[in-house]
């Protein structure tokens, strides 16, 4: 698909549609879903405390529920984000979106980094499970081994951000984690992407999944 005759029914199934607010009410929560549902988007995005209540809320809608591990900081113990993505999978988590130990990264243990990832993985089971780069912490050489480590591990995607660090998903760096894993793993862009044009810039830089909290916006202003 192109990014120009892109229709509104493809683009839902590239959203994943997200509400990771410290602040997120059940009322929130239940409205994150209801919308998702509404669309057809691909997933709700939610912590791991809401996973549950998702998964009993979208049964049956075929929106799927995508639990954050390590969020936002990724600084939590290897044994605690595996503990945490195992829980997510029993509690009906259909995805996994885990932040690397950025500082383990930027320390040159990379084999730390690795390790968790292939652990996270191994727990997850069937659950496709996004690697998160966090971007704007990081320099080009280390965004490309943070995606050679996801592969080399077997996570299904590498993914640009939380929205929590200073900046979020840039065309740039979607771009570079495209080449980096060619067709071999998908690229989700997330943090900032507010309207169409940030959607369809974001997809034609190579990004296969959305994460953005604007689903229902971008989607109105998106063509039938």
């Amino acid at each position: 698909m192109t990014t120009q005759t892109i229709t509104r029914a493809e683009l839902a199934k590239a959203i994943d549609h997200t509400q990771v607010k410290a602040y997120a009410t059940q009322v929130d929560i239940a409205e994150l879903c209801d919308e998702a549902a509404r669309s057809g988007l691909y997933a709700v995005t939610v912590n791991p405390a809401w996973v549950a209540s998702c998964a009993k809320r979208l049964a049956g809608t075929g929106v799927l529920v995508n639990a954050t591990i390590g969020f936002p900081l990724g600084a939590n113990t290897a044994l605690i984000k595996v503990a945490e993505t195992e829980e997510a999978v029993r509690n009906g988590a259909g995805e996994i979106d885990m932040v690397i130990n950025v500082g383990a990264l930027k320390s040159g243990a990379h084999d730390y980094v690795a390790r968790e990832i292939r652990a996270i993985v191994q727990a997850a089971g069937a659950a496709p499970v996004k690697v998160i780069l966090e971007t704007a912490y990081l320099s080009q050489d280390e965004k490309l081994i943070v995606c050679r480590l996801a592969e080399e591990n077997g996570a299904a995607f590498v993914k640009t951000s939380t929205g929590f660090a200073p900046s979020g998903a840039t065309v740039a760096d979607v771009r570079l984690m495209r080449e980096a894993v060619g067709d071999r793993l998908g690229v989700k862009a997330a943090g900032g992407i507010r309207s169409l044009r940030d959607a369809r810039a974001m997809i034609e830089a190579g990004a296969s999944r959305l994460g953005t909290s604007a689903a229902v916006e971008i989607l109105a202003d998106c063509p039938e």
